[in-house]
C-alpha cells in the first residue's frame, strides 16, 4: 500500500481510527455539499475511499483482539471448570 499524507501530514498507516473517521465525515460532507469540480469531487472519492480502508483495519484489528480475549477467557473458564471436577 502507498503511504498517502493526510490532513495533519501524517500518513495514513499513522492515523488513529478516530481521525481517519473524522476526516471520511468531512470528505462525505464536501461530496454531499456540492460545488467541487469533478477532478476535485473524484479526489474526495478517492480520498473516502482510502480513509474507509484505515477505518475498516482499525476495526478488524479491533474485533481479533476481542475474538482473542473471549477465546482466553472461555479457555480459562474450560480449565477452571475442569479443574474443580476433579476433585
Amino acid at each position: 500500500m502507498t503511504s498517502r499524507t493526510g490532513t495533519a501530514g501524517t500518513t495514513d498507516e499513522a492515523l488513529g481510527y478516530e481521525q481517519a473517521r473524522d476526516e471520511l465525515i468531512e470528505v462525505v460532507r464536501r461530496l454531499e455539499t456540492g460545488g467541487t469540480t469533478l477532478e476535485e469531487s473524484l479526489a474526495l472519492w478517492e480520498r473516502g475511499e482510502e480513509l474507509a480502508k484505515v477505518c475498516r483495519r482499525w476495526l478488524d484489528g479491533a474485533r481479533a483482539r476481542l475474538d482473542a480475549a473471549l477465546a482466553e477467557e472461555e479457555g480459562a473458564e474450560e480449565k477452571d471448570g475442569s479443574a474443580a471436577g476433579n476433585g
